[in-house]
Protein backbone atom coordinates (compact mmCIF):
# COMPACT_ATOMS: atom_id res chain seq x y z
CA UNK A 1 0.00 0.00 0.00
CA UNK A 2 1.58 3.41 -1.05
CA UNK A 3 0.59 6.99 0.25
CA UNK A 4 -2.62 5.25 2.39
CA UNK A 5 -3.55 7.34 5.77
CA UNK A 6 -3.22 4.69 8.55
CA UNK A 7 -6.91 5.76 9.69
CA UNK A 8 -8.00 4.26 7.12
CA UNK A 9 -6.82 0.70 7.55
CA UNK A 10 -5.50 0.35 11.24
CA UNK A 11 -8.50 -2.27 11.96
CA UNK A 12 -7.62 -4.69 9.11
CA UNK A 13 -7.33 -7.75 10.25
CA UNK A 14 -3.73 -8.10 9.60
CA UNK A 15 -1.09 -8.71 12.37
CA UNK A 16 1.68 -6.97 9.76
CA UNK A 17 0.50 -3.48 7.69
CA UNK A 18 3.08 -2.60 5.01
CA UNK A 19 2.97 1.68 4.08
CA UNK A 20 4.96 3.63 1.82
CA UNK A 21 4.62 6.94 1.78
CA UNK A 22 6.71 10.48 0.12
CA UNK A 23 7.06 13.34 1.97
CA UNK A 24 7.58 17.00 0.84
CA UNK A 25 10.88 18.31 1.92
CA UNK A 26 11.24 19.54 5.53
CA UNK A 27 7.90 17.84 6.39
CA UNK A 28 6.97 17.46 10.18
CA UNK A 29 4.43 14.97 11.35
CA UNK A 30 3.56 16.90 14.71
CA UNK A 31 2.97 14.95 18.14
CA UNK A 32 1.01 11.54 17.01
CA UNK A 33 0.78 8.28 18.33
CA UNK A 34 -0.51 4.98 17.23
CA UNK A 35 -2.44 1.64 18.31
CA UNK A 36 0.12 -0.28 17.05
CA UNK A 37 3.37 -0.54 17.29
CA UNK A 38 5.94 0.98 13.73
CA UNK A 39 8.73 -0.11 11.74
CA UNK A 40 9.83 3.08 10.56
CA UNK A 41 12.45 2.92 7.79
CA UNK A 42 14.01 5.80 5.79
CA UNK A 43 14.45 4.44 2.36
CA UNK A 44 15.72 8.29 1.69
CA UNK A 45 17.08 11.47 3.36
CA UNK A 46 17.35 11.72 7.80
CA UNK A 47 14.39 11.56 10.04
CA UNK A 48 14.68 13.08 13.59
CA UNK A 49 12.54 11.43 15.58
CA UNK A 50 11.19 12.94 19.47
CA UNK A 51 9.19 11.70 22.22
CA UNK A 52 9.40 12.78 25.79
CA UNK A 53 12.01 10.83 26.73
CA UNK A 54 15.19 11.60 24.07
CA UNK A 55 15.15 12.10 20.22
CA UNK A 56 16.49 9.57 17.66
CA UNK A 57 18.37 10.55 14.59
CA UNK A 58 17.98 8.12 11.83
CA UNK A 59 20.15 8.41 8.86
CA UNK A 60 19.50 6.96 5.72
CA UNK A 61 18.83 3.38 5.17
CA UNK A 62 18.14 2.68 8.93
CA UNK A 63 15.43 2.33 10.41
CA UNK A 64 13.23 3.22 13.69
CA UNK A 65 11.01 0.95 16.59
CA UNK A 66 8.26 2.85 17.50
CA UNK A 67 6.58 1.31 20.02
CA UNK A 68 2.90 1.42 20.34
CA UNK A 69 1.01 4.16 22.23
CA UNK A 70 4.47 6.49 22.06
CA UNK A 71 3.50 10.09 21.47
CA UNK A 72 5.96 11.16 18.99
CA UNK A 73 7.41 13.62 16.11
CA UNK A 74 8.76 13.04 13.19
CA UNK A 75 10.95 16.06 11.33
CA UNK A 76 11.41 14.51 7.32
CA UNK A 77 14.74 15.72 5.58
CA UNK A 78 14.25 14.52 2.04
CA UNK A 79 12.53 11.21 3.03
CA UNK A 80 10.41 8.17 1.24
CA UNK A 81 9.60 5.65 3.98
CA UNK A 82 8.65 2.39 4.35
CA UNK A 83 6.79 1.81 7.16
CA UNK A 84 5.20 -1.46 8.92
CA UNK A 85 2.44 -0.97 11.80
CA UNK A 86 2.33 -4.10 13.91
CA UNK A 87 -0.16 -5.31 16.25
CA UNK A 88 1.46 -5.26 19.74
CA UNK A 89 0.42 -9.02 20.41
CA UNK A 90 2.39 -10.10 17.53
CA UNK A 91 5.94 -8.81 18.68
CA UNK A 92 6.18 -8.85 22.69
CA UNK A 93 9.92 -8.31 22.45
CA UNK A 94 9.66 -5.14 21.04
CA UNK A 95 11.86 -2.38 22.84
CA UNK A 96 9.88 -0.04 25.20
CA UNK A 97 11.33 2.73 23.75
CA UNK A 98 12.45 4.17 20.37
CA UNK A 99 15.46 2.50 19.14
CA UNK A 100 17.48 2.98 15.89
CA UNK A 101 18.34 -0.54 13.91
CA UNK A 102 20.61 -0.69 10.95
CA UNK A 103 18.67 -3.01 7.56
CA UNK A 104 20.10 -5.39 6.43
CA UNK A 105 19.75 -6.24 2.52
CA UNK A 106 17.39 -9.00 3.14
CA UNK A 107 15.31 -6.71 5.27
CA UNK A 108 15.49 -3.96 3.04
CA UNK A 109 14.02 -6.06 -0.50
CA UNK A 110 11.12 -7.99 1.91
CA UNK A 111 10.33 -3.85 3.03
CA UNK A 112 10.59 -3.56 -1.08
CA UNK A 113 8.16 -6.34 -1.79
CA UNK A 114 5.85 -5.91 0.83
CA UNK A 115 5.07 -2.33 0.17
CA UNK A 116 2.86 -3.79 -3.15
CA UNK A 117 0.85 -6.09 -0.63
CA UNK A 118 -2.91 -5.06 -1.19
CA UNK A 119 -4.52 -3.93 1.85
CA UNK A 120 -5.86 -7.70 2.55
CA UNK A 121 -2.76 -9.71 1.41
CA UNK A 122 -3.25 -13.20 1.83
CA UNK A 123 -1.94 -14.64 4.89
CA UNK A 124 -1.15 -18.06 3.08
CA UNK A 125 1.70 -18.48 0.33
CA UNK A 126 4.20 -16.09 -0.46
CA UNK A 127 2.64 -12.63 0.83
CA UNK A 128 2.05 -14.34 4.45
CA UNK A 129 5.33 -15.97 4.67
CA UNK A 130 7.04 -12.41 3.81
CA UNK A 131 5.17 -10.47 6.69
CA UNK A 132 6.62 -13.41 8.84
CA UNK A 133 9.86 -13.20 8.05
CA UNK A 134 10.11 -9.42 8.63
CA UNK A 135 8.88 -10.01 12.22
CA UNK A 136 11.88 -12.30 11.92
CA UNK A 137 14.28 -10.02 10.21
CA UNK A 138 13.36 -7.22 12.55
CA UNK A 139 14.08 -9.02 15.75
CA UNK A 140 17.43 -9.70 14.70
CA UNK A 141 18.54 -6.09 14.37
CA UNK A 142 21.06 -4.88 16.50
CA UNK A 143 20.36 -1.06 18.30
CA UNK A 144 22.29 1.61 17.42
CA UNK A 145 23.33 4.56 19.69
CA UNK A 146 21.73 7.62 17.20
CA UNK A 147 20.26 9.37 20.27
CA UNK A 148 20.54 10.81 23.32
CA UNK A 149 17.94 11.36 26.38
CA UNK A 150 16.01 13.69 27.38
CA UNK A 151 15.42 14.84 30.71
CA UNK A 152 11.82 14.43 32.65
CA UNK A 153 12.05 18.54 34.24
CA UNK A 154 10.49 20.61 32.07
CA UNK A 155 13.28 23.58 32.51
CA UNK A 156 16.00 21.22 31.72
CA UNK A 157 14.26 19.72 29.01
CA UNK A 158 14.02 22.83 27.62
CA UNK A 159 17.75 23.59 27.87
CA UNK A 160 18.19 20.58 25.69
CA UNK A 161 15.73 20.95 23.24
CA UNK A 162 16.95 24.21 22.54
CA UNK A 163 20.50 23.10 22.05
CA UNK A 164 19.08 20.18 19.92
CA UNK A 165 17.87 22.89 17.93
CA UNK A 166 21.08 25.20 17.18
CA UNK A 167 24.02 22.87 18.88
CA UNK A 168 26.77 25.28 20.02
CA UNK A 169 30.41 24.15 21.47
CA UNK A 170 30.82 27.56 23.32
CA UNK A 171 27.78 26.52 25.60
CA UNK A 172 29.06 25.71 29.22
CA UNK A 173 27.80 24.28 32.29
CA UNK A 174 27.80 27.39 34.23
CA UNK A 175 25.62 29.31 31.64
CA UNK A 176 23.36 26.23 32.28
CA UNK A 177 23.43 25.67 35.55
CA UNK A 178 23.06 30.11 35.64
CA UNK A 179 19.86 29.48 33.99
CA UNK A 180 18.07 27.12 35.94
CA UNK A 181 19.23 29.39 38.85
CA UNK A 182 21.36 26.87 40.63
CA UNK A 183 25.03 26.21 41.07
CA UNK A 184 26.93 24.67 38.62
CA UNK A 185 27.64 21.74 40.80
CA UNK A 186 24.41 21.26 41.66
CA UNK A 187 23.05 21.54 38.29
CA UNK A 188 25.51 19.39 36.86
CA UNK A 189 24.75 16.36 39.79
CA UNK A 190 20.85 16.92 39.05
CA UNK A 191 21.16 17.06 35.44
CA UNK A 192 23.63 13.50 35.81
CA UNK A 193 20.78 12.02 37.47
CA UNK A 194 18.10 12.72 34.83
CA UNK A 195 20.04 11.57 31.68
CA UNK A 196 22.67 9.27 33.00
CA UNK A 197 25.52 12.10 31.84
CA UNK A 198 26.84 15.07 32.70
CA UNK A 199 25.64 17.99 30.64
CA UNK A 200 28.86 18.22 28.53
CA UNK A 201 29.24 14.28 27.17
CA UNK A 202 25.29 14.95 26.27
CA UNK A 203 26.13 18.50 24.38
CA UNK A 204 28.54 16.31 22.61
CA UNK A 205 26.68 13.72 21.91
CA UNK A 206 24.11 16.09 20.78
CA UNK A 207 26.37 18.31 18.38
CA UNK A 208 27.47 14.82 16.42
CA UNK A 209 23.96 13.81 15.80
CA UNK A 210 23.41 17.08 14.69
CA UNK A 211 26.13 16.29 11.88
CA UNK A 212 24.00 13.29 10.72
CA UNK A 213 21.29 15.58 8.62
CA UNK A 214 24.12 18.16 7.73
CA UNK A 215 26.71 15.76 6.18
CA UNK A 216 23.85 15.38 3.34
CA UNK A 217 24.39 18.43 1.62
CA UNK A 218 28.08 19.36 3.26
CA UNK A 219 31.42 18.04 3.54
CA UNK A 220 33.26 16.25 6.75
CA UNK A 221 35.30 19.35 6.86
CA UNK A 222 32.66 21.90 6.84
CA UNK A 223 30.10 19.98 8.99
CA UNK A 224 33.45 19.31 11.70
CA UNK A 225 33.73 22.66 11.32
CA UNK A 226 30.65 24.25 11.69
CA UNK A 227 29.87 22.29 14.82
CA UNK A 228 33.14 23.80 16.38
CA UNK A 229 35.60 20.41 16.11
CA UNK A 230 39.77 22.42 15.63
CA UNK A 231 40.07 19.99 12.60
CA UNK A 232 37.93 17.44 10.55
CA UNK A 233 40.17 14.65 12.00
CA UNK A 234 39.00 15.50 15.36
CA UNK A 235 35.77 15.41 14.32
CA UNK A 236 36.00 12.26 12.48
CA UNK A 237 37.41 11.16 15.23
CA UNK A 238 34.37 11.57 17.48
CA UNK A 239 32.34 10.64 15.46
CA UNK A 240 33.44 7.27 14.99
CA UNK A 241 34.08 6.87 18.53
CA UNK A 242 30.66 7.40 19.77
CA UNK A 243 28.81 5.79 16.66
CA UNK A 244 30.97 3.34 15.67
CA UNK A 245 31.30 4.43 11.62
CA UNK A 246 32.65 7.89 10.20
CA UNK A 247 31.02 10.51 9.04
CA UNK A 248 32.23 9.97 5.84
CA UNK A 249 29.18 6.89 5.53
CA UNK A 250 26.49 9.56 5.47
CA UNK A 251 28.02 12.16 3.17
CA UNK A 252 26.67 12.89 -0.29
CA UNK A 253 22.69 11.24 -0.93
CA UNK A 254 22.66 8.13 -1.75
CA UNK A 255 18.80 7.47 -3.25
CA UNK A 256 18.32 3.53 -3.51
CA UNK A 257 15.32 2.48 -4.93
CA UNK A 258 12.08 2.57 -3.19
CA UNK A 259 9.09 4.07 -2.50
CA UNK A 260 8.65 6.25 0.14
CA UNK A 261 2.89 6.88 6.18
CA UNK A 262 3.71 7.27 9.62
Amino acid sequence: MKNVPLAEVDLVDRAVLPIGTDYPPGHVLDWHEHRRAQFLYGATGVMIVDTADGTWTVPTERAVLIPAATSHRVRMLGVSTLSLYIEPAAIPWWPATCTVVDVSPLLRELLLAAVDFDIDYRLSGREGIIAELLLHEIAERAPLPFHVGIPASADLAKLCREYLTSPDAGVTNAAWAARTAMSERAFTRRFRSETGESPAVWRGRARLLAAVPLLRTASVSAVGGRLGYASPAAFTAAFTRTFGVPPSRFTGSRQPAGHGSD
